[in-house]
């Protein structure tokens, strides 16, 4: 037998590759949209040589084209701990809490995705997680329903599971073993079109929440999206409608910006996509959608206080208000003005992460006896200071996504409150804190630098 083991890294691009074949076959959209992303991104790398050479540079170009992520939803916390463990397999792991419940969504979550510098390099590949939670359902009737009819569900085929199993005792898989993995994995996360209930409970469960009915009432969590990434979010905004796809009305985040930070999002609208019923019905799901993201550098908690309150101050500007995207735009940057748009700022004041490294002149300076301040080194051109993409989640972007495409009449459902430990206990493991990856990336890159010089 072959024991020559794939590595983490090989795994999860096969599994993302077939993620994305399966996906554009499912929803030919997608690839209307992949083309219009790289279409964009092309034009902006044409026209910004410093832009693309600074990319280069860091190593992004290369992951660009390949960058995705995917959403998944899960009933049962059995169903979670088990894709914590394949996501091990494939070097990716759980990184922060999230609580939608606070926007009306019931679920909480994490994003699985890998964790070190060189396998995010090699691809940044991650899938937002959420868990159903069933006590947001306020009918209790209908609660021990949903639970009921979760019960009685297997969303990984017996192959997958055998091989999760044989990836932790043995220390991973060989070519053969990786590819059966994929291949079982996709079953998971697969559309199916016959639901496991009747019309009547669809209905039913639909009226307390449209994501309740998405995730309760199918044999399988089916990947709601898949997401690339864009280097201009605001074209591919205007230009969705040249290929004839709608856009949500406005671009969750931050405003545009011209050092971009944390994460801006957009999506099409979701697919009413044809569902039969288990007593012979047939009707309409809504479920799946397309969506783009523009990616930008990772903030401190000094930095993140600050964008959350300048969020907070737009979005109640905002509050009720019937926008399309520009004037939305316009207000959020009029919001954002206190917030430094200069990379020297962002990094003096502490507000961003950043990556350090010796630059030519730096590599070719003799050893130093001793060093000066970091300020300096990087003033006499020793040292480059380069921001640190952030490779996270917003939760109030999250559901907003989820919210434009499950219909804003869900909003009204009643707010949980955050219960990490309650989620950690279902997950099989405490979630990592990002800021501290962040942080550690940051001095890891500091320390080496200074080593070298």
């Amino acid at each position: 037998m072959d024991t020559t083991y794939l590595t983490p890294d090989q795994l999860r691009t096969l599994f993302s590759s077939a993620m994305s074949d399966m996906y554009r076959n499912e929803v030919p959209q997608y690839q209307t949209l992949l083309d219009l992303v790289d279409e964009v991104n092309q034009g902006v790398l044409a026209d910004n040589p410093a832009l693309k050479q600074a990319l280069e540079q860091r190593g992004e170009l290369e992951r660009l084209s390949l960058e995705r992520h995917g959403a998944i939803r899960v009933g049962r916390a059995d169903e979670l701990a088990m894709l914590r463990r394949l996501f091990a397999v494939m070097g990716m792991y759980p990184v922060g809490y999230y609580d939608l419940s606070s926007a009306g969504v019931p679920v909480h979550s994490t994003a699985f995705r890998p964790v070190d510098e060189d396998a995010l390099q090699k691809n940044p590949f991650r899938i937002f997680t959420s868990l159903l939670r069933l006590e947001l359902i306020q009918d209790p009737a209908l609660r021990e329903q949903a639970s009921h009819i979760l019960q009685q569900r297997d969303i990984f085929t017996p192959a997958l599971k055998q091989l999760i199993e044989l990836a932790e005792q043995q220390g991973g898989l060989n070519a053969d073993q990786g590819q059966a993995l994929v291949t079982e994995a996709l079953e998971t996360f697969r559309w199916h079109d016959s639901a496991t209930v009747d019309a009547a409970t669809y209905q039913a469960l639909l009226q307390q929440h449209r994501l309740i009915a998405d995730v309760v009432c199918f044999r399988g969590p089916h990947i709601n999206h898949l997401t690339p990434r864009t280097l201009d979010i605001d074209a591919v905004q205007q230009r969705m409608p040249e290929y004839d796809i709608t856009p949500k009305a406005v671009i969750e985040g931050p405003p545009h910006q011209r050092c971009p930070v944390l994460l801006r999002q957009t999506s099409f609208k979701a697919l009413q996509e044809p569902v039969r019923f288990t007593d012979g019905t047939t009707g309409q799901h809504t479920a799946r959608f397309g969506e783009i993201e523009q990616r930008g550098m990772a903030l401190t908690l000094r930095g993140r206080a600050l964008y959350d309150q300048l969020l907070n101050n737009a979005l109640t500007q905002t509050a009720g208000m019937d926008q399309d995207n520009a004037s939305y735009q316009q207000q959020l940057e009029q919001a954002f003005e206190p917030f430094p748009d200069q990379e020297d700022s962002l990094r003096t004041q502490k507000l961003a992460y950043f990556r350090y490294r010796l630059s030519d002149k730096g590599r070719e300076a003799a050893p130093l006896s001793s060093l000066p301040i970091l300020e300096q080194l990087i003033d006499d051109g020793l040292v480059l200071a380069e921001p640190i993409i952030y490779e996270d989640f917003l939760p109030v972007s999250a559901a907003g996504i989820f919210q434009s495409n499950l219909g804003d009449e869900d909003k009204a459902l009643q707010a949980g409150q955050a219960n990490q430990e309650a989620f950690e206990d279902a997950l099989g493991a405490a979630v990592l804190d990002p800021f501290q990856r962040y942080s550690d990336l940051e001095q890891e890159s500091l320390c080496r630098t200074l080593k070298q010089l």
